[in-house]
């Protein structure tokens, strides 16, 4: 019986060994070597030297790279926050008008962006917010005209509407997740809300929101990864500008590394980023576990 547990054991692994390997050579071995650039000055090209942590210093020392990380940190609010938010409303919508063909509608039009290229998403969203974009025009067509802007190019809007474009691009995925998570709840707690005089509001905040807890942790983790790690929108809508009032960690490591060619201080920043992401995703997991398992 020992025998045939340990042969088990062995034809488990050798499964399990195709995935290892490639998780190996893909993603650990290329973190190890990103570790190991950073502690060193290097062009990519010519001969490494040593430079300890100095790179790491320059991170939090140089304005222009620390700010990369705190719009980063910003557009968390954009990224998650309103997506969540919006989502738990519109899902709660959805799921009381679950039997129409609206319901339906909803669904499908609320996840499209999903679906849509990203950089199909920027370009876009670009022409919409451009001094003679749409946004703009029906601003003026409502009388608001010393509102408009070139909102993608002014140094105060720029960032909020990167952010506007991300928590769109994010909403259908928070809503659909949210929503399936309310078609798991047991209706009979609905029900007996209802006999003890509850409301809508009061449904929501005692039943739909407890249930939600763990569907509520993925949306949070995967938007909050999403804006820490923000790249192809804010690349393809503003390329990091105007100045650096748009500039991530993910582009200003591109830039740094490729254009640069400073390879060292490119792969510093990844590595702070990859631990701001960490330290980021964990609590959130832990917060919104299941209690009960």
């Amino acid at each position: 019986m020992a025998a045939t547990k340990r042969r088990g054991g062995w034809i488990g692994w050798l499964f399990v060994l195709p995935a290892a390997a490639f998780y190996l050579v893909f993603v650990i071995q290329p973190l190890a070597m990103t570790v190991q650039y950073s502690l060193y000055k290097w062009d990519g090209i010519g001969v490494a030297t040593w430079n300890g942590l100095q790179n790491y210093l320059r991170v939090f020392t140089d304005p222009d790279l620390f700010a990369s990380i705190v719009h980063a940190v910003q557009l968390i609010v954009f990224f998650s926050a309103i997506p969540v938010v919006l989502g738990l409303a519109i899902a709660a919508t959805i799921r009381r008008i679950a039997a129409s063909r609206l319901a339906v509608v909803a669904r499908t039009v609320i996840f499209l962006p999903q679906v849509i290229p990203l950089v199909a998403a920027g370009i876009t969203w670009s022409w919409l917010l451009s001094s003679t974009g749409l946004v703009n025009q029906f601003l003026s067509a409502v009388g608001l005209e010393k509102v408009t802007r070139a909102w993608l190019g002014d140094f105060s809007t720029a960032l909020p509407a990167v952010g506007v474009i991300g928590a769109w691009v994010l909403l259908g995925l928070c809503t659909l997740l949210l929503l399936a998570g309310m078609s798991k709840i047991d209706p009979a707690l609905y029900e007996a809300a209802r006999l003890d005089g509850a409301g809508a509001f009061r449904e929501f905040l005692s039943i739909t929101l407890p249930s939600l807890r763990q569907e509520i942790g993925v949306c949070v983790t995967v938007t909050v990864i999403a804006a820490l790690a923000s790249f192809d929108i804010v690349y393809i809508a503003t390329q990091g500008g105007p100045g650096n009032s748009t500039m991530v960690p993910g582009l200003e490591i591109y830039y740094l590394a490729f254009s640069e060619r400073q390879v060292g201080l490119a792969s510093a920043l990844a590595v702070i980023l990859t631990v701001l992401v960490i330290a980021c995703a964990l609590p959130i997991q832990w917060l919104t576990r299941d209690r009960k398992a």
